[in-house]
């Protein structure tokens, strides 16, 4: 946890302008760790049982749009 809290006492130290640009960064690094999970997740089978359901509920008219 030592590298932790180092990182965040460097980014609490960050001015502003550096703040902005890291929270970009973060925000774009963090969308491609997740999208890499989803893709992981769904070429592993672990998302076919909630699309079949998703699939299901959706032929049998119990869902509403958004």
């Amino acid at each position: 946890m030592g590298n932790v809290k180092s990182i965040e006492n460097a980014v609490e130290s960050l001015p502003p302008m550096e703040l902005a640009e890291f929270r970009r960064w973060f925000a774009e690094f963090d969308g491609n760790a997740w999208d890499r999970q989803i893709e992981q997740d769904a070429a592993s089978g672990k998302l076919d049982q909630l699309a079949a359901e998703a699939l299901a509920d959706y032929r049998a008219g119990a869902t509403r749009q958004l």
